[in-house]
């Protein structure tokens, strides 16, 4: 039986545990130029997918991050989670951009002031495998002596044109080695896809669930989502681009859900579900406009995975 992240949790802490989306104030290399592409441009643009908010339109927003503005940060985003619940017990979750990109004592200090809070339980970065250098390795083993550290990367799809489609900026061994040493360094990694990229058939997809399923060691967490086109995007602008004639289709809710119980069942059930669906801003979101009612997809996904998933 494979387990949500939810159900893991709440078996590993005893108590219900939410997530804060903190910034850390970084950027992102395929954002600054720092990353040349297959076409030797520099990149300025990021993954077409990738909103303004760096794929955190969630977090609370601010300026000129030191551990002051953290702690407000923090605090901010506590009571507005403690307005709907009664949680005393949280992951520091840093997901927009590249948490692991810039100055590494900057990072240290804050990451450190975050972790040994006593309200939080495990820190979450997201970022990419191609920021995953020894003096980043050497931060997260230190912080990981403290508490759980949780390493999120955005690998998306093992299919190298898909990659180039999406302005990704990396091969997929740059992945292969930094989920080596960051295993070897006892840090917990969580890796993010995104299913119904264009151009990508449903075997494609399943390929990618395949190769992270025999990962060695195994997979510690998978993020599932289905593609967002959002308002703003590189991905939105080649849309609108396109003739209707050339616009992919997207997928349905009764195709996306039969595909992620589909991929969910080829995965060790070491592997812990952390996310089944996208729930991007509806003011930005195109296509598809199923997801917003996530209630409804997560009852089918529920219906559709009995006896694989808790």
């Amino acid at each position: 039986m494979h387990h949500k992240l939810s159900t893991f949790l709440k078996s590993t802490y005893g108590e219900k545990i939410y997530r804060l989306s903190l910034t850390s104030g970084c950027s992102c290399p395929n954002r600054d130029g720092s990353i040349i592409m297959p076409n030797g441009e520099r990149s300025f643009h990021g993954c077409t997918f990738c909103s303004e908010g760096g794929s955190g339109d969630f977090a609370v927003p601010v300026t000129g991050i030191g551990v002051n503005e953290l702690n407000e940060q923090f605090e901010r985003a506590k009571d507005k989670v403690r307005q709907k619940t009664d949680a005393n017990k949280f992951i520091a979750y840093f997901q927009s951009f590249t948490n692991t990109y810039g100055d590494v004592n900057r990072l240290k200090e804050l990451y450190s002031a975050v972790i040994k809070r006593e309200d939080v339980v495990a820190l979450s970065l997201g970022t990419r495998p191609d920021c995953i250098g020894r003096d980043v390795l050497d931060m997260l083993k230190e912080l990981n002596q403290i508490k759980p550290v949780w390493v999120e990367l955005g690998l998306q799809t093992i299919h190298e044109k898909s990659a180039i489609s999406i302005n990704r900026g990396y091969e997929l061994k740059v992945f292969e080695d930094a989920y080596k040493r960051l295993k070897e360094a006892g840090i917990v990694v969580i890796v993010h896809v995104i299913l119904g990229l264009f151009g990508e058939t449903k075997e494609d997809m399943l390929e990618t669930v395949r190769f992270l399923s025999g990962l060695t060691p195994v997979l510690d967490g998978i993020k599932l989502q289905n593609l967002q086109l959002l308002k703003g995007t590189q991905l939105y602008r080649q849309y609108l681009e396109m003739s209707e004639d050339e616009r992919p289709s997207f997928m349905d809710m009764e195709e996306y859900t039969d595909l992620v119980a589909e991929c969910i069942a080829l995965l060790p059930e070491e592997t812990v579900i952390h996310r089944m669906t996208g729930d991007g801003p509806r003011k930005l979101l195109v296509e598809p406009l199923w997801s917003l009612d996530k209630k409804r997809v997560l009852n089918t996904l529920t219906r559709k995975c009995k006896g694989i998933l808790e």
